[in-house]
């Protein structure tokens, strides 16, 4: 899966569990809720004061480096 800001947080979750890691480090412990999951990245980062490009690319290396 290649993950974008526009990606939803719960189709990133549910291709990867590992992948939530990212989003708690970045303060979202709100995984389990289902306006959460149906969020974009982008839209988790503005409220979360997080780069949403930086996350991105924490993802994409984690998901490229063989946790796919």
């Amino acid at each position: 899966m290649q993950v974008t800001k526009q990606s939803k947080i719960g189709e990133v979750l549910d291709s990867n569990r590992e992948t939530a890691q990212f989003f708690l480090k970045m303060g979202m412990h709100c995984l389990g809720c289902p306006s959460a999951r149906s969020e974009t990245i982008e839209q988790a980062c503005l409220v979360h004061g997080t780069d949403a490009d930086q996350l991105v690319n924490d993802i994409n290396a984690f998901l490229a480096n063989g946790n796919a």
